[in-house]
């Protein structure tokens, strides 16, 4: 007999993309969940912000036909799209050290995203490991520099990652990262190499896949998710840039839905603790993913 009253529990994954949407996002989304009575996951980058450098992208297949999709000018701002090139980068977690630091003292679960997201989101695939490593240590330096502590879990630019991330992630003892897409947490193997460290999938695609795609848009998008939302655990990634911007009335009417059937919202450090205990092992792989131009990381899911 099949099981009909497990609740539906939602995990909030916050990635930080960029310097604007740390200055102007995050505090928005402060507002909004202390609204609901929420608290989430947020992943900083905290390096320089080079979002204008990737303008590179636009040679990859799909990459144009996304930004005009998703309108990224209007979404993200001019002044983002020109940093690294045209305009000087800011260094986000120098410059806004106070505000990141705000986060925690609202009491939200607070993580590693990047240094430099550009650089780590396009070319990962072909850093020595030292390069990487260097990447995720200054990282680390600036957490700790801001919140006195070292990160316990990290989260990877575009769900970016390689064996050697995935090692050197385990070198640092964190309690589980977000690196991925998939079902539900697992352990990792990648390239015949079984990694220590639990992955906490984002299950739920961005809104940025899914508007412009399939007929969809604003009016529409809540219903897709209603309808992506089943018992247990669901991990939803949002970014600052746009739920807590651009898109924040739509997200806003999202969380209105979602509360009123009831849903639990929890970290992904609380999600950790509750479903992570028992995880599978899973095969883990650089693939594509619809609405996005670039691979990201997939869990195998036996069919």
């Amino acid at each position: 007999m099949l099981m009909t009253n497990i609740q539906s529990i939602i995990a909030l994954k916050i990635d930080v993309d960029t310097f604007v949407g740390t200055r102007d996002g995050v505090p928005q989304l402060l507002e909004i969940f202390d609204r609901f009575g929420i608290k989430a996951t947020f992943y900083f980058s905290l390096g320089p912000d080079n979002s204008g450098k990737a303008i590179r992208r636009i040679f990859r297949k799909g990459f144009l036909k996304k930004m005009l999709r998703t309108r990224a000018p209007s979404m993200y701002g001019v002044r983002t799209m020109l940093y690294g090139t045209l305009l000087p980068a800011p260094f986000i977690g120098k410059q806004l050290k106070d505000l990141i630091l705000n986060v925690k003292k609202a009491g939200h679960e607070v993580g590693i995203h990047c240094w430099d997201h550009v650089k780590w989101h396009d070319y990962l695939s072909r850093f020595q490991k030292e390069t990487t490593s260097r990447e995720l240590g200054q990282a680390s330096s600036m957490f700790k520099e801001i919140f006195g502590t070292l990160s316990r879990t990290t989260a990877a630019p575009g769900w970016t990652v390689t064996a050697d991330s995935l090692e050197i992630q385990d070198s640092m003892e964190l309690d589980y990262c977000s690196d991925t897409r998939g079902t539900g947490p697992f352990f990792p193997i990648m390239n015949n190499r079984r990694f220590k460290t639990l992955q906490i999938p984002s299950t739920w695609p961005t809104m940025d896949e899914l508007l412009g795609e399939n007929g969809i848009t604003l009016e529409t998008i809540n219903d897709q998710y209603l309808m992506l939302l089943k018992p247990g655990l669901n991990v939803h990634t949002i970014h600052a840039e746009l739920e807590g911007n651009a898109l924040r009335d739509t997200f806003v009417e999202l969380l209105e839905r979602l509360s009123e059937r009831k849903v639990r919202f929890v970290t992904l450090a609380d999600a950790a603790a509750e479903f992570g205990r028992n995880a599978p092992t899973s095969e883990l792989y650089m693939g594509y993913t619809e609405g996005r131009a670039m691979p990201v990381a997939l869990q195998m899911v036996d069919s």
